[in-house]
């Protein structure tokens, strides 16, 4: 059949999740490799049957936590977009208990424009919601230069990792949420003890050497690697806050850096950012779709215009409290 071939479309999950919620329940599901996946539904023993009423206040799609004063800027805001206002309620517990300020939005409009006002640290997303879906989200997101570089942290009951990193999803988590794996995850996207450290590959040693000072002035603490196979290496004994990759080295190329980078899970949520002296083909900006942070092109910048982006996009991913 055409569902054995290429796979269902996804509705029966939500839908039976759309059931239990208007039951007062929830569904869960737990998947082995090779064995299959349980599903379990939890639902209340007694269900009212009160008169059906719509009542939508006007602020029933974003709540800002009450504990602190959220403004634009503040360098360590999450953002919760989750149509499930359970969800949305134990993330926000969660994430408060850590030192996060938390805004949530119940629908995938609202917290785009959310995002847009807050600029937040990082993003938790479900995937499946009504109106504009998880992936519709996601690729909004990327394709907003104001909004690509914040992490994206998916939470969804599919098992469907590649779809997310191929539009850019920075992780990935699966439901029930796992409250250890979901602070350890958050954590990665700010600096607690600065100086934080930063892994420069690149095979020209004067380039190097200029983005090395000039991290260095910042208060980085800067590994360098002059090929992508010394560069795992030191990722192996140093993991980085942020990788500046060049394309095209010696040994091990930046192509082949970074689909190594991704096959290691501790590794996938670090932000690379491109350096190149290449007009990428569409092929090659297909190969880092979803994967990089930001491209670079060596020749079309100043020496001090280039180390200026550099310094912007480093400091995206420090709190300014910091330093």
């Amino acid at each position: 059949s055409t569902t054995r071939k290429y796979g269902g479309t996804g509705l029966g999950l939500a839908i039976s999740r759309r059931f239990c919620q208007m039951m007062g329940g929830m569904i869960f599901v737990e998947s082995e490799t090779d064995k299959g996946s349980v599903f379990t539904i939890q639902l209340p023993a007694r269900v009212d049957s009160p008169d059906i009423k719509m009542v939508m206040p006007p602020d029933a799609n974003r709540h800002v936590e009450s504990s602190r004063v959220i403004v634009p800027g503040d360098p360590n805001v999450v953002l919760v977009i989750d149509d499930d206002a359970s969800v949305r309620d134990l993330m926000q517990r969660f994430l408060s208990r850590e030192g996060f300020g938390v805004v949530t939005a119940s629908a995938g409009d609202i917290g785009i424009q959310l995002a847009r006002e807050l600029k937040p640290v990082a993003i938790t997303l479900d995937v499946m919601m009504p109106g504009l879906d998880g992936w519709a989200v996601l690729t909004r997101l990327k394709s907003d230069p104001e909004l690509a570089d914040i992490p994206v942290v998916m939470l969804t009951m599919v098992d469907d990792k590649n779809i997310g990193y191929a539009l850019g999803a920075s992780d990935y988590l699966t439901k029930p949420i796992d409250r250890d794996r979901l602070i350890k995850t958050l954590q990665r996207y700010r600096c607690l003890q600065p100086p934080c450290s930063i892994l420069v590959v690149e095979d020209d040693d004067a380039t190097r050497e200029m983005v090395r000072r000039t991290l260095e002035k910042e208060r980085w603490i800067v590994h360098e690697a002059e090929n992508g196979r010394i560069g795992i290496e030191q990722m192996e004994n140093n993991r980085p806050e942020l990788v500046l990759l060049d394309l095209m080295m010696p040994e091990v190329d930046g192509f082949q850096f970074i689909t190594e980078m991704r096959r290691n899970p501790d590794w996938q949520s670090i932000p690379v950012v491109v350096i190149t002296a290449l007009d990428l083909t569409l092929e090659e900006r297909l190969q880092l779709s979803g994967r990089v942070e930001q491209i670079l092109q060596k020749g079309a910048y100043s020496q001090e215009a280039l180390l200026q982006q550099v310094s912007n996009l480093v400091a995206q991913y420090v709190s300014p409290e910091e330093f």
